[in-house]
Parts: C-alpha cells; structure tokens; sequence
C-alpha cells in the first residue's frame, strides 16, 4: 500500500511463484510444492502477437512462417538447416576410427549366389531327365558318320535343354568377364547398379553366337551341302553347351572359395583352347575330310572363329571402357 497525500490507493502486484513456495513450510516435498502452484496460477489463453515482423534486412520482405505449408523447400532449407549444431537431435560426429571397407566377394552378393545356386540346380534336373539325350550327343560327336540320314532327330525337350545350356554359356562367361574387368579395369561405373553390367556382357554374348551361327550358315550353305550345314550346326550347339558346363567349376568355386582371378583366368583360357580344338577337330570331320586341298580349313576357321572371337574381345573392352568412371 502507498499513501500519496490524503489519499490512499492500494497497489495489487502479481503473484509470483516465489511467493507461494513461501507459504510452505521448509521441509515441503516436490509434489506439494507442485500442487500449491497448480492451485495459485492457471493456464490461461495464448494470444500470439498480430503486430507486423520487422526483424527483416532493409530492402527484403518481411519473413515468411516456417509452419506454412506452401512455404517453398528453399525457405526451409540454408546452410545450417542440416547441421549437426542447428538441430540437436542429429548425431554429431562418429565415435571411434572409421574402419576399412569389406572387399567385395561373390559368396557375400546375395544376387548371383542366388543365381549361382538356381543355375546348379536345373543343371541337375536337366542332367537327371535328358542324359540318354547327352550320352547320345557325345558319341555321335566323336564317331562321325557321314550317313546324316541314319542320325536321330531331338525332341522338343531335348532342344529346349539344349538352348537352355547356351543360355547359360553366355550367363558364365559373362559373369567371368564382369570380374576380369573389376580385376583389371575399373570397379565404378556410371550404371546405377553393376547387374546392368553384366546383362549388357550377357547380351553381347548372345549376339556373338547368334552372329557365328549366321555366318557359319551363309558360309556352309554356298560351299557345302544342307545336310553337312545341319549337322554342323547340331554339332556347334554341342560345343558351346559343352563350353558353358566347362566353365560352371569355375564360378562356383570363384563364388565359395575366392581363388585367385589368375588362376580362374587360367582354367578359362585352358577351356577355350580345348573348345577351339574340338571346333576344329569337327569341322575337319564333317567338310574337309574328303577334300584334296586340307589348307582351306585354316582359312575357314581363322574367318568364322578367330576374326568374330578377336571382334568380341575388343567389343566386351570397349564396353568396359566406356562404361566406367575415370576420376
């Protein structure tokens, strides 16, 4: 109460929390010091300012509400928006020393384990059902007849494991050339995902033997007779299935053991060259064994085998080449 004069007039101050604590003896527990402030002091309405923000820079508009839904992202964002400082609910920093990376293996690739083991097992249910129909094939390979009547036809089966073998030649030497080229070329490339690197080899592939098989059919069928061309082509069939079971050791233990890109290089390279002589061996068999002049089969074969298989290579490295990232 203040007196000014002959008149009296009574000031009423706020009451303050510190006031109300107080009126409580000293030994009053948390709870009732709570409970007297929850009697004393109520939560009144919010009335939030309406005057204009003028905290902007001269010369700019006025600031924009960050609760605005239409506010663009480039409001909301600067450059502390992502700090660590600015927004405390972020990690900071990384305990302990940053470890080096595990080197990429292909037992640890979910992807082509997966595939590794899908291949294996239809190999195995193949082999299980048309055995009789390889058994066949190998004789008929390695005794040859020129009676081609006399030879039994495939039935769809038969072909379709066959095709499927092919397939799957293509699938294991692309999958051997991908990692010659992680080995020796580069391991980033500017594809979203390294799969797409090996589809591309696998179409490659396939292209290359689609090609062979065009040139050996235009060649044969202008300097030989349909019937050798047919059993030319069973026989080529034969070869690269041939060349795709060879190859399948290879991957599965390059997949599980991690041997050495050397010696998978190796053993591809030994396949190879067993591969090219069996082409020769059956190609002498079926068009130039009854022919005078025995030099045109080094011609044949350095045109229909060697240029197309040297065109590959420089295909798959140009590739490779071209797909990946230079820094």
């Amino acid at each position: 109460m203040a007196v000014e004069g002959d008149s009296a007039v009574t000031v009423h101050r706020p009451l303050t929390p510190a006031q109300v604590l107080s009126w409580l003896p000293p030994d009053a527990t948390p709870a009732q010091q709570d409970s007297a402030i929850q009697a004393h002091f109520k939560p009144g309405e919010i009335r939030w300012s309406t005057r204009p923000d003028t905290l902007h820079l001269p010369g700019h508009d006025r600031g924009h509400n960050m609760l605005d839904v239409n506010l663009p992202q480039y409001y909301r964002e600067g450059f502390f928006s992502k700090d660590s400082l600015f927004h405390p609910e972020l990690r900071g920093g990384r305990n302990g020393v940053a470890g080096d990376p595990v080197p990429y293996t292909v037992h640890s690739d979910n992807l082509l384990t997966g595939l590794l083991l899908f291949s294996l097992i239809m190999v195995v249910l193949a082999f299980a059902n048309v055995k009789d129909f390889l058994v066949r094939q190998a004789k008929s390979f390695f005794y040859f007849s020129y009676d081609v009547a006399s030879e039994m036809s495939e039935t769809a089966v038969e072909l379709r494991f066959q095709f499927f073998l092919v397939l799957l030649s293509c699938l294991l030497c692309s999958l051997l050339f991908y990692f010659y080229t992680l080995y020796f070329i580069g391991e980033s490339f500017i594809l979203r995902s390294p799969y797409y690197l090996i589809l591309i080899y696998w179409g490659i592939f396939i292209a290359y033997y689609v090609l062979k098989v065009l040139l050996y059919s235009i060649t044969n069928l202008v300097l030989f007779d349909g019937k050798r061309n047919k059993q030319w082509l069973r026989s080529f069939l034969f070869i690269v299935s041939a060349e795709g079971v060879f190859m399948f050791p290879v991957m599965m233990v390059k997949g599980y053991f991690d041997i050495s890109m050397f010696s998978a290089s190796v053993y591809a390279v030994v396949v190879l060259i067993i591969i090219k002589i069996l082409t020769i061996y059956k190609c002498y068999n079926i068009f130039f064994k009854r022919n005078v002049v025995k030099l045109q089969i080094i011609l044949y074969f350095c045109a229909l085998e060697m240029v197309p298989f040297l065109l590959l290579w420089s295909v798959l490295n140009a590739t490779a080449n071209m797909l990946k990232i230079n820094f």
